[in-house]
């Protein structure tokens, strides 16, 4: 295989070759790729950012095609006064977030620094700081690999939840049956932020939950929270070197809070008689701190191993360099059984796992 390898294409840096690797920088090459590839029944894995895969060391038998289509613009106004902004899929997510700011529109602030491309945000309904995606999308603009045909679904049609959507429904093959193309929102012009929901987030501004303030505001204290938990890729910090957070928080039934240490984190979850853990906290309490390793991989310490915790929030597993995917998975691992005896409640992954599984 002359392919280059998957882990120059994400945040984690592992991965092996591709059989087939194709790049497209319009909608029309990536329309070309898919339905190729479709046509001569291969394997297909789309990658744009690549923050949110964890690919086996053995690569991908397959075509990966690397969406690479770049754009932002302002189309101008909504009839109910709102901006609609068009964003092609492979741009890259927050210089199109700090592009909207520019342009004195306001919105998607609270998504600041989240790695990975505009249209790989619709698909698991990406949120931060009690921001979602769902919150400010207008529509998103798809190829529907089973038809053959371009088409646009709205908001309402999107079946938003959390960390979910119906663009992650998939083919018999275990890639999308729709292929984003471009994403549209509908933003505000003016100068302060949506609505600050997330408490931390509100209190470090010094405003209550619920209030507004300057946009550019929140967008640099969401940018300094997150650089201070590794969630702002660095180059030089192997800390960022991760999918961001690996564990989902988990939804209950809210009896489980009667199982679990007084004083624990959650939240209320959109399905009437549930809730949500955080599960930074479940891993902590389960004993896995900031820097956990095993041996074989981080050891005790995150100096000098392959993999671990990150020092910075135990909802990262890092590649402090040199680790492959079984590194990365063995930690995840780990953890997921570690919590499972402390809690009995299973974590779930949030990062899709390409060739290798937990």
């Amino acid at each position: 295989m002359n392919s280059p390898l998957l882990s120059q294409m994400t945040t984690t840096g592992v991965g092996g070759p591709a059989r087939t690797l194709v790049r497209a920088t319009t909608e029309e090459e990536i329309i070309a790729a898919v339905s190729g590839a479709d046509a001569r029944g291969e394997r297909l894995l789309i990658i744009a950012g690549g923050s949110n895969l964890v690919v086996d060391d053995a690569g991908y038998d397959g075509t990966v095609l690397h969406i690479e289509s770049h754009g932002v613009e302002i189309a101008g106004e909504l009839g109910d006064g709102r901006i609609r902004v068009d964003i092609a899929a492979g741009h890259p997510w927050d210089n199109a977030v700090a592009q909207t700011l520019a342009a004195g529109l306001s919105g998607l602030e609270a998504l600041s620094g989240i790695p990975g491309s505009a249209g790989a945000t619709p698909v698991q309904n990406v949120g931060a700081y009690g921001a979602e995606v769902a919150h400010s999308l207008l529509e998103v603009r798809v190829f529907e690999r089973s038809t053959g045909r371009t088409t646009v679904l709205g908001n309402a049609g999107l079946g938003f939840g959390y960390r979910d959507s119906l663009l992650k429904r998939t083919t018999n093959e275990g890639s999308p049956e729709f292929v984003v193309l471009s994403v549209s929102f509908a933003l505000e012009r003016r100068p302060d932020s949506a609505p600050v929901r997330y408490k931390e987030l509100a209190n470090s501004l010094g405003v209550q939950a619920g209030e507004r303030t300057g946009s550019g505001a929140v967008r640099s204290k969401v940018l300094e929270l997150r650089a201070s938990k590794g969630m702002v890729f660095d180059p030089s910090d192997r800390d960022t070197y991760s999918t961001g957070s690996f564990f989902t928080n988990p939804i209950v039934n809210a009896s489980v809070l009667e199982t679990l240490p007084e004083g624990a984190p959650n939240f209320p979850a959109a399905e009437p008689g549930k809730v949500k853990l955080s599960a930074a906290w479940l891993i902590d309490r389960a004993g896995f701190g900031k820097g956990y390793g095993l041996p074989g991989t981080a050891g005790e310490a995150v100096a000098g191993g392959r993999a671990s915790l990150s020092s910075k929030h135990t909802l990262a597993i890092t590649n402090r360099g040199g680790a492959g995917s079984e590194d990365i998975l063995a930690i995840a691992r780990a953890v997921r059984a570690g919590v499972k005896e402390r809690f009995g409640i299973e974590l779930h992954n949030e990062p899709l796992l390409i060739g290798c599984s937990l």
